[in-house]
């Protein structure tokens, strides 16, 4: 197997010997018992005559690739999230974009299972916003989502975290919105560890009172609301929430920290899924959820226990920049060709960060091609000094 000279803490570079690939199957025999769904990153356009912190560019032919190769493994794609770098890179009017086309390549694709994020990001700051506003927001992006056939996952809102100024606030906003919805929609609580700017939402700072908020607005509005993904890093928190659903309400889990055990379940219940760390691990996840079907409980662990390391790494905090490691995954496996991110983004780590996240990968068994893999960290490692 190839070896590549890496980084390591203290300035030193010493020799990594990479591992034989695994081998995942190219796409499940049998659909899952659980929902799962990657959140999907977008590949830059590495050509466009743009100021990358300012506007974004698309190469739409990659990524529209991305997304048919989760399908084919069996995942359903959430389009236009985070993971996709919206709110920080990736407008309202390129996500829109996005959506269509993804939702036109769902439509030629078997068995293709995709909802698409609804926000606010399209307003601009401004202090006289108020909670009407919001909601309008909400209710145009919806509208078009729906306008295209796509189902909806109702984004967490950065000015309604800003206006609100009580629990009540929150009731009001989300009411009016989800009795409008044609179909049920994912409620999406991202936590503050994934966007500061989030902190306090539900109208509190805890979050054990800012669940029973949320646990009140799906309760009032139950018809309307197909699940919850909460992404607050912390199991017992989702747990504990799962447990209080309405019936017919799912948990998607959206701890990219303990994923594994949360959608193995326990003698009460399981989440499914709606994860980021899918985008990088998706031939190994597809697997662990294909032994899981059949009852191979060990099977899934076995696959799953050497990416939780990685994915606790890639999502280290300052969280937020966790989509650098999802896209430098894509690069060393092939699914693009450049590492270059919207908004600049591929600098949002340090070197060192990406030579663990090399290491972690290879004992992973993630890639499909180490030579390819080794080839590409030098690249990136000769144009960040080190070669």
């Amino acid at each position: 197997m190839p070896t590549i000279v890496l980084p390591t803490p203290g300035g030193a570079l010493a020799p990594f010997t990479t591992s034989s690939p695994r081998g995942f199957p190219d796409r499940p025999a049998t659909p899952f018992n659980r929902v799962a769904y990657a959140a999907a990153h977008v590949v830059a356009d590495p050509l466009a005559d743009v100021d990358p912190w300012l506007r974004p560019a698309i190469d739409w032919e990659t990524t529209i690739a991305f997304r048919r190769h989760l399908w084919r493994l069996g995942f359903g794609v959430a389009e236009a999230m985070d993971t996709a770098q919206r709110g920080t890179g990736l407008d309202w009017p390129t996500s829109l974009e996005l959506i269509r086309r993804s939702l036109e390549a769902a439509a030629e694709t078997p068995g293709a299972s995709i909802a698409c994020g609804a926000g606010t990001d399209h307003l601009i700051a401004d202090p006289n916003l108020g909670l009407d506003d919001v909601i309008r927001a909400y209710e145009e992006q919806c509208a078009a989502i729906e306008a295209l056939g796509g189902r909806i996952i109702l984004m967490a809102s950065r000015v309604l975290a800003a206006r609100a100024t009580s629990p009540d606030d929150y009731a009001r906003v989300y009411g009016r919105v989800l009795r409008q919805v044609k179909e049920p929609v994912i409620i999406h609580w991202l936590g503050e560890m994934f966007d500061p700017a989030l902190a306090g939402y539900w109208g509190a700072d805890d979050h054990a009172a800012a669940m029973d908020v949320c646990l009140a607005v799906i309760a009032d509005n139950a018809a309307k609301v197909d699940g919850v993904k909460i992404s607050l890093l912390d199991k017992d928190k989702e747990v504990a929430m799962r447990r209080r659903l309405p019936a017919g309400v799912r948990m998607y889990t959206g701890d990219d920290f303990n994923f594994a055990e949360l959608i193995g379940g326990d003698g009460e219940g399981y989440s499914d899924a709606l994860l980021g760390i899918f985008d990088a691990i998706a031939p190994a996840a597809s697997a662990a959820l294909a032994a899981l079907t059949t009852g191979d409980e060990a099977g899934f662990h076995d696959i799953l226990r050497p990416t939780v390391p990685l994915s606790r790494h890639i999502f280290a905090a300052p969280t937020r920049f966790y989509k650098t490691g999802v896209v430098f995954m894509a690069y060393l496996n092939g699914h693009q060709d450049h590492f270059v991110m919207v908004g600049g983004q591929e600098s949002a780590r340090s070197t060192l960060h990406l030579a663990d996240l090399f290491r972690l990968a290879d004992r992973a068994g993630l890639f499909r091609d180490p030579d390819l893999a080794c080839e590409r960290m030098r690249r990136v490692l000769a144009v960040r000094g080190i070669g």
